[in-house]
């Protein structure tokens, strides 16, 4: 799923929306990475140069309501509803390797992207 992803993403056919908090995760799982020794800062900067490169659009939560029913409905962070709301909201097929929300995406009739 990963590798369909930036496939799609690198051949410029695809845009990925992601809730704004995508930009936050990605940087904190870069730095944790650092700390434990897996990646060096310089790895760090190369792969948010790559990433910069690609379509990827991040979009504003525009409403709260959806967003905790869904957290709530599927016992899910919120952080994780915010994937589902937006998938929900702009009817895009979902990418993700979290068993959880890969659940309650086909639950809610949101294709996965495969």
């Amino acid at each position: 799923m990963a590798d369909r992803a930036e496939t799609l993403l690198k051949t410029g056919t695809e845009i990925a929306l992601v809730p704004e908090l995508w930009w936050y995760e990605m940087r904190n799982i870069l730095v944790v990475g650092e700390r434990r020794g897996r990646i060096s800062i310089a790895d760090t900067a190369a792969f948010l140069r790559e990433v910069s490169q690609l379509r990827i659009e991040l979009v504003t939560a525009r409403d709260d309501a959806p967003l905790l029913d869904l957290a709530r409905k599927h016992n899910l962070a919120i952080y994780d509803a915010a994937y589902l709301a937006l998938a929900l909201r702009e009817r895009l097929q979902l990418a993700t390797l979290d068993k959880r929300l890969e659940a309650a995406a086909v639950t809610e009739g949101i294709a996965l992207l495969k």
